[in-house]
């Protein structure tokens, strides 16, 4: 990848990308080894370290960092990278600024999925969970897509974000009728809330190769992505099968979306924010965008999750909240900014 100067597209850029993947990863090893340090019980920096490469199951503060710490950072990375990467790939293949899984209703179909497995599949495995999430947020989009082309004018940015937003609302009034319905309310509202608290070691090796997949499949695939933001016409005039392409990014969304929403609950903006962020820094090319994306989406949801449990010691504020009052905002400033392009 070059550094310097301008993309294949002939857009200057801004930041080099070495620079902003050194800055991205300083940072989140800064943030990871604050996350296991700090929480109820402050414990000093070796200590952490001395748990994670000398464990001793004796020492309550080794079990409480091998146990609890250290696999809810790595969920927090997991659920920061792909939802981050997912609003990227959104926004570049349907030239949408507003596209994010939360905003466009697949988180909630992956939720109206978990609240369908609380209710009836009580003895189902982690892995038929993951699966069901999959596909919960696989028809959340196609109902989005279906929907948001049924004008004659064919989808636009406006009726896709229209179309999400009615359907995320639809699928979130349905979980709350199955939650009301099977007495699973309290269960689904510990989880809608968002946190990453009760993740094992287990959850993540299933999750994990998953998601390794989908992220190095959402690399490869950022080229394509970037003739995609050009336009279709643009893109099949040079020579990119548009439709397989859009086809596979979409899979590469449902399975990432899929992933986090089974970790951490229907959480939304981190697609939203950080695409644009990212942007900003590096230019208009998904080939920087995407894998950028991922690390500083992966920094953003560590140190939001840290900082919700050191505001108000020792109780935890669930890092959905805190990512509602940051992406509120944003979002209203990014749908008046984007007002000429969606009108």
């Amino acid at each position: 990848m070059k550094d310097v100067g301008t993309d294949t597209y002939g857009e200057k850029r801004g930041i080099p990308f070495s620079l902003l993947m050194a800055a991205g990863f300083l940072a989140l090893v800064l943030v990871v080894a604050a996350s296991i340090s700090f929480g109820s019980a402050d414990m000093q920096l070796h200590t952490a370290w001395a748990a994670i490469f000398n464990f001793d199951p004796a020492k309550t503060e080794h079990q409480i960092i091998h146990n609890l710490r250290f696999p809810r950072t790595i969920a927090d990375v997991i659920v920061g990278c792909s939802l981050a990467m997912t609003g990227a790939i959104m926004q570049g293949t349907t030239r949408n600024p507003l596209a994010d899984s939360g905003l466009m209703g697949i988180s909630s179909g992956a939720g109206l999925a978990m609240a369908l497995c609380m209710a009836f599949l009580p003895d189902r495995t982690y892995a038929q969970t993951m699966l069901y999430a999959c596909l919960g947020a696989g028809a959340a989009t196609g109902l989005t897509y279906g929907v948001a082309s049924l004008s004659k004018r064919g989808m636009t940015p406006q009726r896709l974000v229209l179309a999400g937003m009615s359907v995320s609302m639809l699928f979130a009034a349905l979980s709350s009728f199955v939650a009301i319905k099977y007495n699973i309310g309290q269960a689904l509202a510990f989880w809608t809330a968002g946190g990453t608290a009760s993740t094992t070691w287990k959850e993540l090796s299933i999750i994990s190769p998953l998601f390794a997949v989908g992220v190095l499949a959402a690399i490869a695939l950022a080229p394509s992505v970037t003739l995609l933001s050009l336009g279709d016409d643009v893109a099949s005039g040079l020579g990119l099968p548009t439709g397989r392409i859009k086809g596979i990014s979409t899979l590469i969304v449902l399975v990432l979306t899929g992933l986090s929403v089974l970790i951490v609950g229907p959480i939304s903006f981190v697609g939203l924010i950080i695409p644009h962020v990212v942007r900003y820094m590096a230019g208009v090319d998904y080939r920087y965008i995407i894998p950028l994306s991922g690390l500083y989406g992966a920094t953003f949801m560590v140190g939001a999750d840290l900082f919700g449990r050191l505001i108000n010691r020792p109780n935890e504020t669930p890092v959905g909240i805190i990512f509602a009052i940051i992406g509120v905002p944003v979002f209203l400033y990014l749908s008046r900014r984007q007002k000429g392009e969606l009108g």
